[in-house]
């Protein structure tokens, strides 16, 4: 069991973590129709746009209640008015997902109180749910504010309904790209089961070009399946961050749950493949056996590169157990593991200390290290320390195709490996002719040996 650390320094130096308010807006970008709203500042929404735009390289709608001084200190219930008007007379979505700042709950304003009155005081926004989670980033990070949105959008849109046989309900973290969602749901339907994906960035955020422009997200989970998810038979979820929305669903619908802790590696697919074929009732299907060989021999042949090398992580909780976990199943060290905030994954991390910190500390930790993954903020940590970066987790805005990066399954975790082995193969030395050249000096003692002779 990791030992976490919280260094309590007195400032990030240079920035791990992501906020709460950007990880729960992340959420509500799966969900079909959608509008995304920061109650705060207009800076706090401005900065966490350009981060969700870089890292996908798509439009991204997010919108602000452009709270200012006067409003901060007197209350912002007209700012939210207003700009749930103005959003909906624009954009007509479906589901308004409000989501606190530091500010506003700094101020301690009621929100929930606030969309109550607005509720009454506005009847034309009778057509559009409001979602509010509570979201003050002064605390937690990305992950707890994408968990937060999901246990918010479950209790507000989910209620119990006769079981759909078949259906099962599926909460992917929030470390799982587009890409690996639709990894997943391949997976899933091959067992001829009907997943309800909650939230589902594969439709909005997977890099296509949409035939039209809502100014809201272009696809997702639709109203209609968050709230026919009460009709499933199980729920499954990818990640710690989903345990308390599988938790949700069982109290309101009494949904049986399980929670895969990772689902990048060998052994925890083993155990999905297993659990669909139980609810199933089908055998799995033999391109996943084909598929769990190639993984195999994958790993025999990678683990030459990567067995023994020491390895600096630095990522969300969820993230970092499941890059983690895959490396030393291979053979790599972990001695530097920085997270972002607490979490039962780092119980399972296969290190002896997890550090609560920033990438100042991962870069301390790290002289030693052969292999640096984090995202991109540390590409200036790996140039000072001449070290192979591999970026992974968010944001990664120096690269193209986060969209379609798959790490889950076997043939997600196969293209990890591969990426991480040939990344090592990049560094390994290789000789040229003249290395094999003897010196001088032993060309001069071997000539009085030749004369002798």
């Amino acid at each position: 069991m990791a030992k976490v650390v919280e260094l309590g320094k007195a400032c990030t130096v240079n920035p791990l973590k992501m906020s709460q308010p950007l990880g729960a807006s992340y959420a509500a970008m799966g969900l079909d129709a959608c509008m995304p709203v920061m109650h705060g500042s207009q800076g706090c929404t401005s900065f966490g746009l350009v981060l969700l735009a870089r890292h996908f390289k798509e439009a991204i709608p997010l919108q602000t209640t452009a709270m200012n001084e006067v409003t901060t200190i007197l209350g912002g219930f007209e700012n939210v008015e207003t700009a749930l008007l103005n959003i909906c007379k624009r954009a007509a979505p479906k589901i308004i997902v409000l989501c606190s700042t530091g500010l506003t709950e700094a101020n301690g304003e009621d929100v929930a109180g606030h969309l109550a009155m607005v509720r009454k005081r506005k009847p034309e926004l009778s057509n559009t749910e409001l979602v509010y989670v509570s979201t003050p980033d002064y605390v937690g990070a990305f992950e707890d504010g994408y968990r937060r949105a999901i246990v918010a959008i479950v209790k507000a849109l989910v209620k119990p309904l006769p079981t759909v046989q078949r259906q099962v309900n599926v909460l992917p973290g929030s470390h799982l790209s587009p890409s690996d969602i639709d990894e997943l749901r391949e997976i899933i339907e091959a067992f001829r089961l009907v997943p309800i994906i909650l939230p589902d960035v594969s439709g909005s955020l997977d890099g296509h070009i949409a035939p039209d422009w809502r100014g809201t997200t272009l696809g997702g989970t639709s109203l209609d399946q968050i709230r026919a998810a009460g009709a499933s038979t199980f729920t499954i979820g990818v990640g710690e961050q989903t345990r308390d929305g599988a938790q949700a669903l069982e109290t309101i619908a009494g949904i049986p749950f399980e929670i895969f802790e990772r689902l990048t590696g060998l052994e925890p697919n083993d155990r999905l493949l297993h659990r669909l074929a139980r609810l199933s009732d089908r055998e799995v299907p033999i391109k996943y056996r084909r598929q769990r060989s190639q993984l195999l021999d994958a790993m025999l042949d990678s683990h030459f590169y990567i067995g023994g090398i020491k390895v600096a992580l630095g990522a969300e909780p969820d993230l970092l157990l499941a890059i983690g976990s895959l490396l030393h199943e291979i053979g790599a060290e972990l001695p530097v593991c920085v997270s972002t905030t607490t979490s039962a994954s780092h119980a399972l991390l296969p290190t002896s200390e997890v550090v609560l910190g920033d990438l100042e500390d991962m870069e301390r930790g790290a002289g030693d290290c052969d292999l640096l993954i984090t995202h991109s903020h540390g590409r200036q940590m790996a140039a000072r320390l001449g070290k192979p970066l591999l970026r992974t987790g968010f944001p990664v805005f120096d690269r193209v195709g986060n969209a379609h990066r798959c790490q889950v399954g076997y043939r997600g975790t196969m293209n990890f490996v591969f990426e991480v082995a040939n990344l090592l193969i990049d560094r390994v030395t290789h000789h040229r002719p003249a290395d094999w050249a003897l010196p001088q000096s032993s060309l001069d003692l071997a000539a009085p040996v030749a004369n002798a002779e």
